[in-house]
């Protein structure tokens, strides 16, 4: 899954037990301006310096898993929790589109490109 949105807050890395680190990020969402959320993502272990390069005010887009897990307490009541676990953040950039417009330029995400074609120029043994 994937969001938009500004940085918030980047949180310090949190040493949880000997052999488990976290970090969380906090971004403004604001689908709709007049109900801005904030949303935390999380980053573990070596995935915490994800936010490194980050600064409040950056447009960024965040590429996250949904994670689900139940928790009993001593007395039996089982609660549920959520968590959004960002392993991809890139900068959101201005860069100009050819529109026909002057000057005209709009938001887009610059994550790394991955070349996924075939070796060699040799064809794959997939049906489609």
């Amino acid at each position: 899954m994937e969001i938009r949105g500004k940085v918030h807050e980047i949180g310090d890395v949190q040493q949880v037990t000997d052999s488990f680190k976290k970090r969380d990020l906090i971004v403004q969402y604001a689908e709709n301006p007049q109900f801005v959320e904030y949303i935390r993502f999380e980053a573990t272990q070596d995935r915490t310096t994800l936010f490194d390069s980050l600064n409040v005010g950056d447009e960024v887009e965040v590429s996250f898993n949904l994670r689900g897990r139940p928790w009993t307490n001593k007395d039996g009541v089982t609660s549920y929790f959520n968590s959004l676990v960002a392993w991809r953040v890139a900068k959101v950039t201005a860069e100009p589109v050819a529109t026909g417009q002057a000057g005209a330029a709009h938001q887009v995400a610059t994550p790394p490109t991955v070349d996924i074609s075939a070796d060699d120029g040799k064809d794959d043994d997939l049906p489609f």
